[in-house]
């Protein structure tokens, strides 16, 4: 009995000190955690673009990373990372250990779509992703061939009414945001056109602006050189307010479908797993720059608007974006993969 006793004590302690060895680890652990978040960011920082240079989020991008790294002081990297319509560049910051260093620049295709559209995304947005703020609004523009016989966007439709497949749109790619904004179009004013993809939104412009299609949503700053060149004619904007580079052009919604918004927005994003005070204090300091007036001088330039909002705002915009682009998808039936 009383070596069963003398074994039980010694037992008992092997077993609080395991535990209380244990307990020190988790608290070690906190302590180094809490103090990476303090001194945060300590070291550069990196902002994967998921797509090549020059498109709109890779100018939000640009614009925001020289003045976030001087408010951080520390150097913001801008890195493109494009492949597989945006997927490649959101997995691979999907996969970082989520410590703020790496932050993706997220837009409507990668966050918004491809999960819905395409059964090989591999990433469900809000589950994956943690939204720090939406940054940027780049509205879309329809523009059609110089020559074309319809000079506004009512004539379109009445066309389209009335020779139904005889007008056709462009895109650069199934299940882009111009694809879906066009199709979102023909539905809602019960009209049918024709669907023509290319391989990317430069091969789609060269066919508008040499009629083999009759019209197209493009980016206004990809279409913006051509419409003031006269190569093209514009003849709505996708946004609920009217484009100040574009004034005297009307929106869709003012004119054929009410309500009616498509665009290319931007906004950052880091891993799920990310503390909240990182992205609270990035939401802060990049509001903060978003305020500035030159900030806004360099968005309006560009084409596009200042959206700044919380975290939380960020999230219930990205959750009805998706279901936006989910009821569209679904009544297309598009399944990619």
């Amino acid at each position: 009995m009383k070596l069963t006793n003398e074994f039980a004590v010694h037992a008992g302690r092997r077993n609080f000190l395991r535990i209380g060895g244990a307990g020190l680890i988790v608290a070690a652990t906190d302590i180094r955690t809490a103090h990476a978040q303090t001194d945060y960011p300590s070291h550069s920082m990196s902002v994967i673009v998921p797509y090549a240079a020059g498109g709109q989020g890779d100018v939000f991008a640009r614009i925001l990373s020289g003045p976030l790294g001087a408010q951080l002081k520390q150097t913001v990297i801008v890195e493109n990372r494009p492949g597989a319509s945006g997927m490649l560049g959101t997995r691979a910051v999907i996969r970082d250990k989520g410590d703020g260093y790496t932050l993706l620049m997220g837009q409507t295709g990668e966050i918004a779509i491809n999960p819905t559209a395409n059964k090989n995304a591999g990433y469900d947005t809000l589950k994956d992703l943690a939204p720090i703020v939406l940054v940027g609004d780049a509205p879309l523009v329809l523009i059609a061939p110089k020559n074309s016989p319809y000079h506004s966007i009512d004539e379109l439709i009445a066309l389209a009414r009335s020779k139904p497949e005889a007008v056709s749109y462009a895109s650069s790619g199934t299940a882009t945001p111009g694809h879906l904004a066009a199709a979102a179009l023909a539905l809602g004013t019960h009209s049918k056109m024709i669907h023509v993809p290319y391989k990317g939104a430069g091969q789609a412009m060269s066919d508008v602006i040499g009629g083999q299609v009759n019209c197209f949503f493009s980016s206004a700053s990809a279409a913006m050189g051509h419409i003031k060149s006269g190569s093209v004619k514009v003849l709505a904007v996708a946004s609920l307010k009217r484009l100040g580079s574009l004034p005297n052009v009307p929106t869709v919604a003012e004119t054929v479908l009410p309500g009616f918004h498509y665009s290319l927005w931007g906004g950052f994003f880091a891993p799920k797993h990310t503390a909240a005070t990182i992205v609270n204090r990035l939401n802060q300091d990049i509001n903060n720059i978003l305020a500035r007036p030159n900030i806004r001088q360099q968005f309006d330039a560009n084409d596009s608007t200042v959206a700044a909002n919380t975290p939380a705002q960020f999230t219930e915009f990205v959750q009805a974006e998706i279901a936006k682009y989910k009821a569209l998808v679904a009544s297309l039936g598009i399944a990619i993969g």
